[in-house]
């Protein structure tokens, strides 16, 4: 009786208790304009925001958890397992293959240089005995340590963001900002202040990161497929860039998820 009694009860409170939500929990860089930053309500939005969730809703998620990370930390985040996976216009690199995986690209890209349009400075020849800021851990981090004996920089200071980034270049605390030319572009189109003076080609792809090996890599790789080809992801580019993306763009042809 009195077995019958718990199993009865077990069967009720199974049946009036809601449903767990599947939750897959990204990690990004908030403050990644337009990738992923908050609007006037305080609401995490941008190109990927969408774009992740699209592809949570394809792998039968409820909701998707943005988790706000420094974009350095992100890396360590997904390996731990912290976080299902990460996004913050992260570039596919062989480097990176080592430790995570991705999936397939879905944005070409390329770094830039950056300066106030009263500096004077109008490419990266004019960068001897200046100071740049980069991003932490960024390729445009890579690319500045690479080249620094190069093009004479006398410092270079990171940052977890444009908008800092940006900020202290208005105050004169950097000459230049080496950075993503999509997200720079995006942030200056209303601030004649700044300028664009040199794309710095790079070849660079952007995904979505997972740990080493995870499956959710491959589901995503299928789900941006799917997405490419009904159209979404077209949409997606001109939602935030304002123009159809460029037909030989990863943005529109289908790709295999990356391998070393």
């Amino acid at each position: 009786m009195i077995r019958k009694s718990i199993a009865a009860f077990a069967l009720i409170a199974a049946i009036a208790s809601p449903a767990v939500a599947k939750t897959l929990t990204v990690g990004a860089n908030v403050g990644n304009v337009p990738w992923e930053f908050q609007n006037e309500q305080s609401e995490v939005v941008g190109f990927e925001v969408d774009l992740v969730q699209e592809v949570a809703r394809r792998l039968g998620y409820d909701e998707v958890k943005i988790e706000n990370i420094p974009f350095n930390g992100l890396f360590s985040a997904v390996q731990s397992g912290r976080i299902d996976a990460a996004i913050s216009s992260i570039t596919i690199t062989a480097k990176r293959l080592e430790s995570v995986s991705f999936a397939q690209p879905y944005y070409d890209s390329d770094q830039s240089l950056s300066v106030l349009e009263s500096s004077g400075i109008t490419g990266l020849s004019g960068l001897s005995g200046k100071v740049v800021g980069v991003d932490t851990g960024s390729t445009g981090d890579m690319w500045a340590t690479e080249h620094q004996a190069e093009y004479g920089i006398s410092d270079i200071r990171r940052f977890e963001g444009l908008s800092p980034a940006m900020l202290d270049l208005a105050a004169g605390r950097i000459d230049g900002y080496v950075s993503d030319i999509p997200a720079v572009e995006y942030y200056i189109k209303d601030k004649p202040q700044y300028a664009v003076v040199e794309r710095i080609r790079t070849g660079e792809q952007y995904s979505i990161m997972f740990a080493k090996d995870s499956p959710l890599a491959a589901e995503a790789t299928k789900a941006i497929g799917e997405m490419k080809s009904d159209g979404f992801m077209a949409k997606l580019h001109e939602t935030w860039f304002g123009s159809a993306p460029d037909a030989a763009t990863s943005t529109v042809v289908n790709a295999e998820m990356p391998k070393l």
